[in-house]
């Protein structure tokens, strides 16, 4: 059974990621069962998988308007069902939830899939965590530290010796089942702060950087920290990984991109659950600026969208691009027809022009 995906081909690696959101289609109004969107996930990462991709991800949140609670346990069902492509949060949010029950988790998932678990972790949008877990939300920044730490001493070690302050010591603790592999490739995600991006350096993890709207010019600071740190830190640069994520619709056209993919848009964005400096309503107009050449936002024919990854390529130097697609109350088919481009119009391109 394959294992590596990047064993196939050299370049950069493409996939796709989902949170599991449960929203209504802005064309019907109909709203899915959390059953059917889990359903759609699996089906997801089974077309990702056979039509080449390399990663598939699911995000965590802890509301009902998401499907998706307990990523290893997804992660977990899709291994059954796939061969090859890669397997990862996105994100894990790691400042509320015991880093060892984490690692014990992922293990059994790398175990299960014969070495394709992967963990994107982040400090989390929303403060549902924090009150579901007993966690302090003053302590946000404190308890992320704390675990990362810690995950990254159980990810070296089958026995560990250790104290904090946030939780309970471990002496000379066996950390079972171990992974397929030495270790489970850990990555941060960030926004736009700095701080984080340091931090994922000083520590040699992945840099896992999202942007969904904007010039994604003003995020070359934060690669640069990254890597700058990272060399202060020992680790050498060829070690040092970059993925790049954002929200993606390919169509025939340009414009048949814009027409179809809008209402899903402005569905996600005018969602009053979302964070308050997030809720937005673009007009029409508006839209079509935010999807002009120079920003973030992955909407056009699949050239247009092969002219995006690259450009950020030459910003950035990434190894990975991840695509968020299912959002917004998109149906189904529109999810796999988009997987599907991506993988067969979009991907070999990209693999092409970044191979070194």
């Amino acid at each position: 059974m394959k294992t590596d995906p990047t064993s196939e081909h050299s370049g950069m690696e493409i996939g796709v990621y989902s949170f599991g959101e449960i929203a209504p289609n802005p064309h019907s109004g109909q709203i899915i069962s959390s059953k059917q969107r889990l359903e759609e996930i699996i089906e997801a990462a089974k077309i990702a998988d056979e039509a080449g991709l390399d990663v598939f991800g699911v995000g965590e949140h802890h509301r009902l308007d998401y499907a998706v609670s307990a990523p290893a346990i997804i992660l977990s069902a899709i291994s059954q069902v796939t061969n090859r492509i890669k397997l990862t949060s996105a994100t894990t949010v790691l400042n509320t939830v015991d880093p060892v029950r984490l690692f014990e988790d992922f293990a059994t998932l790398d175990l299960l899939s014969n070495g394709r678990a992967e963990i994107i972790a982040g400090r989390g949008a929303f403060i549902e965590p924090f009150l579901l877990f007993g966690c302090d939300l003053g302590k946000y920044d404190e308890l992320f530290e704390e675990n990362i730490e810690l995950f990254l001493k159980l990810n070296a070690c089958e026995k560990i010796t250790w104290s904090g302050q946030y939780r309970s010591a471990l002496h000379n603790a066996e950390i079972s089942p171990r992974p397929y592999k030495k270790n489970i490739p850990l990555w941060i995600g960030v926004g736009g702060n700095p701080n984080s991006a340091a931090r994922a350096g000083r520590l040699g993890a992945g840099l896992a950087i999202v942007i969904l709207e904007g010039d994604p010019a003003r995020f070359k600071p934060i690669v640069e920290v990254y890597r700058e740190t990272a060399y202060n830190a020992g680790f050498s640069p060829q070690d040092l990984k970059v993925a790049i994520t954002g929200h993606v619709y390919i169509s025939d056209t340009p414009q048949q991109a814009r027409d179809e993919f809008y209402p899903y848009h402005l569905n996600y964005w005018g969602n009053p659950n979302q964070p308050s400096n997030r809720n937005l309503h673009l007009s029409r107009e508006d839209f079509e600026k935010v999807t002009g050449p120079e920003t973030s936002l992955f909407v056009g024919s699949s050239q247009e969208v092969i002219e995006k990854i690259l450009r950020q390529h030459e910003l950035f130097g990434h190894q990975r691009f991840l695509a968020q697609m299912d959002i917004g109350g998109m149906p189904f088919k529109e999810v796999a027809k988009n997987i599907e481009r991506l993988a067969t119009e979009v991907a070999p391109v990209v693999r092409r022009e970044t191979k070194k």
